[in-house]
């Protein structure tokens, strides 16, 4: 049988919803976005995508489409929901998989944002040829997918793989989940916020900071620190901005030695916001993890940028999704 030439791929945020059509090598030949919080119900929203696309799938061929993958916050890849997502307004058990079969008339399933983003690592961008990797998301909060084997691990209930909630610090900040010290509150573009304005606050009474304290001043002058403003710090020189990637970093390497030590993986990958910082988070982090590894471990792994590019990630890792699926 002929294998078909196109997938559809849409990207679930709890602000935006972004989604095209994608061929096999990875070009994405459509692409659209729509507000997800203008959608009162999921099945407006589809119906809103659906509404958008169908006239891209007459011109491409119904026929030549192979399914639909999407991923969301909190999307289960063996029941076909997004299961309470605080991100959404929609509560309950939203069956997104079926809504979408339903409108589409095509093979459709789901998985959340971050395994949707390994599974496009692994089909399109830096992670292309490996077996085995972790791909971390640095963004408003932490999200990881996991591959061994060739295979990303769902885990019994389709949940496996949330690094970002693994506890990083014992007794130490309050996450979103409601426990304390997860690796997310340290190591998101929220968490090193939230590392700078401790910083900040030890430094508050310090005589006069010299011409490089860039966020010591912003600080002091009533300015909002940012995740990009903090790299922006970083880069004129900013010895303070180079101490909060430090910690940043020394807390995400300490966590990803645990990580490696259950799935041994070939490389781990870094992607997201924070990850565009570069050297000034990959090297602290590198550092970190390899001072903490098992000796078997030991300068083996390799920490990298993603290769794909933030706006295009999230469509192609769910548009590859659907390439298993069949009619």
């Amino acid at each position: 049988m002929q294998p078909k030439s196109f997938s559809i791929g849409i990207d679930i945020g709890g602000t935006n919803t972004a989604f095209g059509l994608v061929n096999r090598r990875g070009d994405i030949l459509v692409q659209d976005r729509l507000r997800t919080q203008d959608y009162a119900s999921p099945e407006l929203f589809v119906q809103a995508i659906h509404k958008s696309l169908q006239p891209h799938i007459e011109q491409y061929g119904k026929d030549q489409i192979n399914g639909i993958g999407a991923g969301a916050p909190i999307a289960n890849h063996y029941t076909g929901e997004i299961l309470m997502s605080a991100n959404l307004l929609w509560k309950g058990a939203i069956p997104l998989q079926q809504l979408l079969h339903d409108a589409f008339d095509l093979p459709a399933t789901i998985t959340n944002d971050a395994n949707a983003t390994a599974i496009g690592e692994m089909t399109y961008g830096a992670a292309k040829g490996m077996r085995d990797f972790i791909i971390i998301t640095l963004g408003t909060g932490v999200g990881s997918g996991f591959v061994a084997n060739g295979q990303l691990i769902y885990g019994h209930d389709g949940f496996a793989g949330e690094l970002g909630h693994t506890i990083a610090v014992r007794d130490g900040r309050l996450c979103g989940c409601g426990r304390r010290g997860c690796m997310e509150t340290y190591a998101s573009a929220t968490g090193i916020v939230r590392t700078a304005m401790e910083l900040l606050e030890t430094h508050r009474d310090d005589p006069k900071p010299e011409q490089d304290d860039w966020l010591l001043k912003i600080y002091r002058e009533g300015g909002e620190i940012s995740s990009s403003g903090i790299y922006k710090a970083a880069v004129a020189g900013d010895p303070l901005a180079i101490e909060i990637f430090e910690l940043t970093g020394k807390i995400l390497g300490e966590t990803l030695a645990n990580a490696v030590a259950i799935t041994s993986p070939e490389a781990i990958i870094l992607f997201g916001g924070l990850a565009k910082a570069g050297d000034f988070i990959l090297k602290p982090t590198k550092r970190h993890m390899e001072a903490n590894l098992l000796s078997v471990y030991q300068n083996k792994i390799d920490i990298i940028p993603s290769g794909l590019s933030e706006r295009d990630a999230a469509i192609l890792g769910a548009a590859a999704l659907a390439w298993d699926l069949s009619h």
